[in-house]
């Protein structure tokens, strides 16, 4: 039925609760700012959020998330780029890690993901890219799926597009080589993960720590995180 399975990672795969994580990621990026001359870590962590916003909006398939967020971040010159970009890397080695006691994995999940493989189905993580890559195999790795062999990685990096634009999810099509008819998107957050759906991706809905800002996005199958184990078998 499906050659291909898309899955979101924080709250899908992942047990996180992003605000509660968001507030210590940027704790913890505030104490190692100084070390790389960044002494108003306030401003800079204004200027993270803004261009993350602006990463996200655009649309310009010339540009890639990181050198969207890259190019709003230091247009405003107030950052030098070489310190600054040592400091996000090192913050991505040492200090990033640190933050794996906010996070739980599900015991369900491993197995899934291997049966998937088993299957020869391909599995992609689609979490919304507007982290390096770094990062992500931080929370793959907590989830305890850090060492499957995935057929993409969405990483700010690599894509061009965040969801909830329909282009972040032709772009993954597109990449993997498969049509949208013939994947399943499968994730916690209505209006991010359902707009698969307008590109012919079918969705499953994953009720455990489920994300609704009030969108009218219906799924084409919904459960909880055991159902969607027992649906994902089925295939």
């Amino acid at each position: 039925m499906f050659k291909a399975v898309l899955f979101d990672l924080d709250g899908t795969l992942l047990n996180i609760d992003m605000d509660v994580f968001l507030q210590h990621y940027f704790k913890k990026m505030a104490l190692l700012a100084p070390d790389y001359g960044l002494k108003d870590s306030q401003r800079l962590i204004a200027q993270v959020w803004k261009s993350t916003d602006v990463m996200i909006a655009n649309r310009d398939p010339a540009l890639s998330n990181e050198d969207a967020f890259m190019s709003d971040f230091f247009a405003a010159g107030d950052f030098p780029e070489k310190n600054t970009r040592e400091f996000f890397d090192d913050y991505y080695d040492r200090a990033f890690p640190l933050l794996h006691n906010l996070c739980q994995g599900h015991a369900l999940v491993p197995g899934m993901i291997e049966s998937l493989l088993a299957g020869s189905k391909k599995v992609i993580i689609a979490t919304n890219p507007v982290f390096p890559i770094k990062a992500i195999q931080h929370r793959l790795d907590w989830a305890g799926i850090g060492h499957f062999p995935y057929e993409l990685i969405t990483s700010y990096e690599v894509m061009h597009f965040c969801k909830p634009h329909p282009e972040y999810y032709r772009e993954i099509s597109d990449m993997i080589g498969v049509p949208p008819e013939q994947c399943l998107m499968v994730g916690n957050d209505r209006e991010e993960d359902l707009t698969a759906a307008s590109i012919g991706m079918k969705t499953y809905l994953v009720e455990d720590g489920l994300i609704d800002r009030g969108s009218n996005l219906r799924p084409d199958w919904q459960g909880t995180l055991s159902q969607l184990a027992a649906f994902l078998e089925k295939l």
